[in-house]
């Protein structure tokens, strides 16, 4: 549910109308069959009379319409903050449908198992309140600003130099029609106390347009860290203009890696610092292909390398390429239950430190969220990185 597809939602201006038809014209069937079920279920079960039966699908049929009509608001009003406005109320209402969904298909596997009469009323009352409590804990959740999750990543080979090294990793902040400059400000205001070595930053920054948000993400202008802040592209940037965004990060201070590397000197010691394109850029640009090997390219031997790469997906690859450790970020944990449960079945590691081969992975839960802003079981998040020697190589 948090998670866009891998295909275009932000067209280019020329097919626009055309996109926005054939979304409206394949979402809205779908959203209305689903939210009939709801009706159908819940409604005649609830304590309540028809007058407010009737009512009750009244507003399932507006929040049918309200939801796509948030996620499309800034495509055909030309009022930013009344745009804005929509999309609050349709993020708002996005995450409680999906909650009220899940549980009114549990509630029928439960009333389908235990077959008793009694617990129709119950259970749907149960229902709605159950949704509504998970919405609201989750919009405190998701509105917060992210804790510090602390992680020892033990590289085989560190020098004493590197030993201790500082990595504060940020992802998938999302600033846009929910997420504004004031989030962004405590986001930086908390990095900067960290006072890292160095700050990685792994991609869906923002979603939507330069123009609409270069005002927003300006707070990312006062990140600071000894070796200054890194970032790469991640499928949200596609969607918003990928160059047009890295060319607004340059300007804000933070150096893009786009399939590129740079060499780090600390205290006599050095380390590579690499980045690549999201891995689904090739569908929107041939020549941004994600390549990790592309990025290493040219980088000295026998020392530390570390890979800034938006989806988790791009591991295998990253270890064929000789990278010690990866930051990665796309899931969002799954960011609300039941999707936390589910991400992994599109996403090789969902959330925290993993180990394929000798490549270390660690995956953000992301900063911001997407879309509702809703986080239940799967806690924003900005990471404080220390790289320590790997006790299992010391000979």
């Amino acid at each position: 549910m948090p998670q866009h597809p891998e295909a275009a939602q932000h067209p280019t201006p020329v097919d626009l109308p055309r996109q926005l038809r054939r979304f409206a014209l394949t979402v809205i069937p779908i959203l209305a069959v689903l939210h009939a079920y709801i009706g159908w279920r819940l409604l005649p079960a609830l304590p309540i009379g028809t007058l407010w039966i009737v009512v009750g699908g009244i507003m399932l049929g507006m929040t049918t319409l309200l939801i796509p009509l948030g996620m499309l608001a800034r495509f055909f009003i030309p009022r930013p903050a009344l745009a804005d406005r929509i999309s609050w109320v349709g993020s708002v209402v996005m995450g409680l449908f999906s909650s009220v969904l899940v549980l009114t298909l549990l509630r029928d596997l439960l009333l389908l198992v235990a077959g008793t009469p009694s617990l129709v009323g119950m259970t749907a009352m149960a229902v709605l309140l159950a949704a509504a409590l998970l919405t609201l804990i989750g919009f405190v959740n998701a509105r917060r600003v992210a804790r510090v999750v602390r992680i020892d990543v033990p590289l085989a080979g560190l020098s004493a130099s590197l030993a201790g090294f500082t990595i504060v990793q940020i992802s998938d902040i999302h600033v846009g029609p929910t997420i504004k400059g004031d989030y962004v400000a405590a986001i930086v205001a908390r990095v900067n106390g960290l006072a890292a070595d160095l700050i990685a930053i792994t991609g869906d920054v923002v979603d939507g347009s330069v123009v609409q948000l270069s005002s927003q993400t300006a707070p990312l202008a006062r990140l600071r860290a000894r070796h200054g802040a890194y970032v790469v592209t991640g499928n949200h940037e596609y969607y918003s203009g990928a160059l047009e965004w890295m060319a607004e990060f340059r300007l804000l201070g933070l150096r893009g890696l786009m399939n590129e590397h740079v060499v780090i000197e600390h205290d006599g010691a050095r380390l590579v610092v690499a980045g690549v394109t999201d891995y689904s850029a090739g569908l929107f640009d041939l020549a941004q292909r994600s390549d990790p090997l592309v990025a290493l390219a040219g980088s000295p031997e026998g020392i530390p390398r570390i890979l800034l790469a938006h989806q988790p997906r791009t591991a295998p690859a990253a270890a064929s390429a000789g990278f010690d450790l990866q930051l990665s970020g796309h899931t969002h944990g799954g960011q609300f239950w039941p999707w936390n449960l589910l991400v992994g079945l599109q996403q090789p590691f969902t959330a925290g430190l993993h180990r394929l081969g000798r490549l270390w992975v660690y995956t953000s839960r992301g900063t911001g969220y997407w879309g509702p802003p809703k986080r239940f079981g799967a806690p924003s998040e900005i990471t404080l990185l220390r790289l320590v020697p790997d006790p299992a190589s010391r000979g």
